[in-house]
């Protein structure tokens, strides 16, 4: 397999999980701005979309879209433990958690990148963030990780875009309990080979 990147990226969700989870793969970092890979070709080849995160699989098919991505690469190692089942309730409620992630907390944090966005529309983005935040700090007092006693692809999507707090003036340390969850998270060892690895 083979995932393409860019360092700062969502991308970093997946690189966890394939880490987590023990699969070999090849890193390719990608220019999003100019649309190419390493060695100067025209990644919009790889994904038409021009984003990362792509992962090509060792058939040569090509997924995009990070919760899909992290859920097929935990499909390819389940004793891994880092999706339940298909089929079973908790399965239901990882992917609850994948889409919160990214159309309440990924997509509010997207604003605060575009430079041309006034600070009114910055800040309704950074409210409605605290928001999100306020249910979060709520829900992972007392919990290590989003669904019990287990690490998930939710978690290493969670920590992800949780690393946007600081550069976008954000701090965490109002929810407590949100700061505890994402300073553990980053003290896993496959989540700083990973953060290390893009750096």
């Amino acid at each position: 397999m083979k995932l393409y990147y860019a360092t700062g990226t969502c991308a970093l969700s997946p690189h966890i999980a394939l880490l987590e989870a023990g699969l070999k793969f090849d890193l390719e970092k990608v220019d999003i701005k100019a649309k190419k890979l390493a060695d100067g070709g025209d990644y919009l080849q790889i994904n038409p979309k021009g984003y990362v995160p792509a992962l090509k699989t060792d058939d040569g098919k090509v997924l995009t879209e990070g919760p899909a991505i992290v859920q097929y690469i935990a499909d390819r190692k389940p004793e891994s433990g880092l999706a339940p089942a298909a089929g079973t309730f908790e399965r239901y409620q990882l992917q609850e958690w994948l889409n919160f992630i990214s159309t309440e907390i990924h997509k509010q944090f997207s604003p605060l990148f575009n430079p041309t966005l006034s600070t009114d529309a910055k800040d309704y983005s950074r409210a409605n963030l605290a928001k999100r935040f306020e249910y979060l700090n709520k829900l992972l007092e007392g919990r290590q990780f989003l669904m019990g006693e287990r690490f998930t692809v939710a978690d290493g999507y969670l920590y992800t875009v949780l690393n946007w707090a600081k550069p976008m003036g954000i701090d965490l340390s109002r929810w407590p309990a949100v700061a505890a969850y994402h300073a553990g998270i980053a003290a896993r060892p496959k989540v700083q080979e990973a953060v290390k690895a893009e750096k």
